[in-house]
């Protein structure tokens, strides 16, 4: 395992894998952030691809990833974290949406903890899951970042009437 630090309009965040594989990414005063001798040590020189295309995805040119990943976790919790990825670009679920899809409509709250655990942020899109009403609920790297990447995915004002 190796880690690098990049500058981003949310802060810096910290990549963590194998230099190729991408296994974390966490914002500075995320929640549920590995200790700091489990990131490997500092290496700013990789994760070229990661670090390319999140430069493109806070440019507003790039709408999916495209990277090897390796997130650590329990079967359910990988299952959640697939369903995460192919959520569109600008668009949102709800937990109940996502346990529904799962096959147990009764398991959001499950859904919930699972979305909480996502160790690669924004490249495996946590931030596109809000509650029931809609609204924004919590997120490990604060309620502030996930507003700010929702935002980021709104289409222009002049893209808006051509979509319907």
């Amino acid at each position: 395992m190796k880690h690098a630090v990049i500058a981003s309009p949310i802060g810096p965040l910290t990549l963590v894998g194998d230099g190729e594989a991408l296994a974390g990414l966490y914002f500075d005063g995320h929640l549920r952030t590995p200790r700091l001798t489990d990131l490997g040590p500092r290496d700013d020189d990789a994760f070229e691809a990661a670090k390319a295309q999140l430069g493109e995805y806070f440019a507003g040119t790039r709408r999916e990833f495209d990277l090897e990943l390796a997130p650590r976790g329990s079967a359910f919790e990988k299952q959640v974290w697939a369903l995460l990825t192919k959520i569109p670009y600008g668009e949102t679920r709800t937990y109940g949406q996502l346990a529904a899809e799962l096959g147990d409509p009764g398991a959001a709250q499950a859904v919930g903890n699972a979305n909480g655990w996502n160790p690669i942020s924004i490249v495996v899109p946590c931030h596109r899951v809000v509650g029931t009403s809609g609204g924004l609920t919590g997120y490990a790297g604060g309620l502030a970042r996930k507003r700010f990447l929702l935002s980021l995915e709104e289409p222009p004002a002049d893209e808006v009437g051509r979509l319907f």
